[in-house]
């Protein structure tokens, strides 16, 4: 009987968060046309789909406002979803630059930031990001980052974050958690590249930081830091 009363209010919980959720996104961060086709194009492009919510996207709004961003670096673009919700957080001479290695998804990410008339302040740049990123260092500083790419690329990603940001500049990962195998005492594969990336971001003196769990189930999240004085 206790496992059955257990079951139930399980289920129960998660519908009660569901419908939270729900109504998160549609006071705070609902979905136009133009971000729904681009799921739409992304999933018949065959991308994974295995884009960031819609509260996700807003919270990146918030943050990329706090800072006064200006200019905006995506390491990781997929179908345009994440870079549609930041572009549109820029002011009119913003920038968004976002790096793809796929020929096949920068095309489908172009053609996502000129649905949603943001063409004129996005670029897409195609390449291993290993190879982009050194040649950013003239464009330097980014007021904002969004890394979301090959979780074994992270530690990487973030010494150039660090390198190409200013005080101020904030660095956000994506899928930081991931029901807690970053946390294992020997984290295996790309999870152990991940426990690299979140040790460095709670203490490099250089940062501030916080592990956040913003998914529906709270098992996956942001790592946001702002790169200090």
């Amino acid at each position: 009987m206790a496992e059955n009363i257990n079951a139930e209010e399980l289920a129960r919980q998660a519908q009660l968060r569901q419908e939270i959720e729900k109504q998160i996104i549609q006071r705070f961060a609902p979905e136009d046309e133009a971000l729904r086709q681009t799921l739409v194009a992304q999933h018949e492009s065959g991308l994974p789909d295995i884009q960031i919510s819609p509260i996700q996207g807003r919270l990146l709004q918030v943050l990329i406002a706090a800072n006064n961003t200006r200019k905006i670096l995506e390491i990781g673009a997929l179908g345009g979803y994440s870079g549609t919700w930041m572009a549109r957080a820029l002011p009119a001479d913003g920038k968004l630059i976002t790096l793809e290695i796929s020929p096949k998804h920068a095309e489908v990410v172009r053609a996502a930031f000129a649905r949603a008339g943001l063409a004129d302040r996005t670029e897409v740049r195609v390449g291993a990001a290993s190879e982009l990123l050194p040649a950013l260092q003239s464009e330097a500083p980014f007021d904002f980052f969004f890394i979301d790419a090959n979780k074994d690329g992270y530690p990487v990603y973030l010494d150039w974050a660090l390198q190409l940001a200013r005080p101020g500049s904030i660095i956000v990962a994506d899928n930081n958690i991931r029901s807690g195998r970053p946390f294992q005492q020997r984290p295996e594969g790309d999870n152990a590249d991940i426990a690299a990336y979140n040790l460095r971001a709670a203490t490099d003196p250089r940062l501030r930081s916080i592990l956040l769990p913003v998914d529906e189930d709270g098992m996956d999240g942001f790592a946001i830091s702002v790169v200090l004085p």
